[in-house]
């Protein structure tokens, strides 16, 4: 039995906030590896397309060692057995948040009874982040640089 731990990140990441990097900068003290999983997610009418999505993580997440980045467009269930990980990570900022995630992780454990959902809040000063918050301010031209990290917001304005 192989000790090596293997978590996936999903999300639409869009865009990716200085939250999401926090999740992910603790899970990878965690783990040894971690894939963070862009989801197309088409109907939810993402502000960036997808491969602006997945380039933008990978551009953000490039000076973490054993971090993928890839994008998937099937269940997550599915994802997992591809990619041979068993352990999800979710992001919980709010009371809001919990009710969802809490469906989503009994929805796929009814699934595949293997996966273990994993909840981490991000630390204080991203609690309020949201990729909805960031395109909310960004259609008004609002200013976004405390909310993402700098190689997002960089690819932001190359984008707009």
């Amino acid at each position: 039995m192989s000790t090596y731990k293997r978590a996936i990140y999903p999300g639409t990441f869009d865009p990716i906030t200085n939250g999401h990097l926090d999740i992910i900068r603790r899970a990878h003290r965690m783990f040894d590896e971690i894939i963070i999983a862009v989801a197309e997610s088409e109907a939810k009418k993402p502000m960036f397309n997808f491969a602006q999505r997945v380039h933008m993580v990978k551009a953000v997440t490039a000076d973490l060692p054993n971090i993928q980045v890839r994008g998937f467009n099937n269940l997550l269930v599915n994802l997992s057995d591809e990619l041979d990980a068993n352990i999800i990570i979710r992001g919980l900022r709010a009371v809001s948040d919990f009710e969802y995630e809490l469906q989503m992780g009994y929805a796929n454990a009814s699934l595949k009874k293997e996966l273990e959902t994993i909840y981490l809040m991000p630390s204080l000063e991203h609690a309020f982040v949201s990729s909805s918050v960031v395109r909310t301010i960004l259609n008004f031209d609002g200013k976004v640089e405390h909310l993402v990290p700098p190689k997002a917001l960089e690819l932001i304005k190359c984008e707009r």
